[in-house]
């Protein structure tokens, strides 16, 4: 299996956080909400010192540390191909696209950059690589249903051939 098309996938993601991070960081710092959408969702510029709807705040090297961590071990996964199925490994791929684009504000900022802001329901700001991270997640967890399906069918298939058989 050839790495390209996943490296590629992994620098468009980590570009596209960067490049939004960095416009929302020239162009709303001191601003107050800008509407994307009026009534549903406003850029916001904020500055995130912990983890996921602000867990550990302050807390900058350990998350540093953690996220190498996580990504070093999806990264060795991938390779010994514990993953199965392409959802599984599409999955893995937004993580760690998602993980490097938060990795780099906090190394470089001592924050991550945020500026996603839903106006119709109460949810913490977030950004590109958030994103990323949740698909991510949603992909292995889209994965894990199918595979229950799949075995629950499997298991009906196999009650109704032995109730034939007998």
């Amino acid at each position: 299996m050839t790495f390209l098309g996943p490296i590629m996938f992994i620098l468009a993601g980590i570009g596209l956080d960067r490049l939004v991070k960095l416009w929302t960081t020239a162009n709303l710092t001191g601003a107050s909400d800008v509407p994307m959408l009026p009534g549903f969702i406003h850029l916001t510029y904020l500055e995130n010192y912990g983890a996921a709807f602000s867990m550990l705040h302050g807390q900058r090297w350990p998350l540093v540390v953690g996220t190498v961590l996580i990504m070093a071990l999806l990264v060795v996964a991938l390779w010994k191909n514990f993953f199965p199925g392409n959802l599984t490994k599409w999955g893995c791929y937004c993580v760690i696209s998602g993980a490097i684009g938060n990795f780099i504000d906090r190394v470089v900022y001592g924050f991550v950059v945020d500026m996603f802001n839903f106006q119709f329901i109460e949810f913490p700001v977030f950004n590109v690589a958030d994103v990323l991270i949740c698909v991510g997640g949603g992909l292995w967890v889209l994965y894990l249903l199918l595979e229950y399906i799949n075995e629950r069918k499997n298991k009906k298939g196999t009650e109704g051939e032995e109730s034939h058989e007998a």
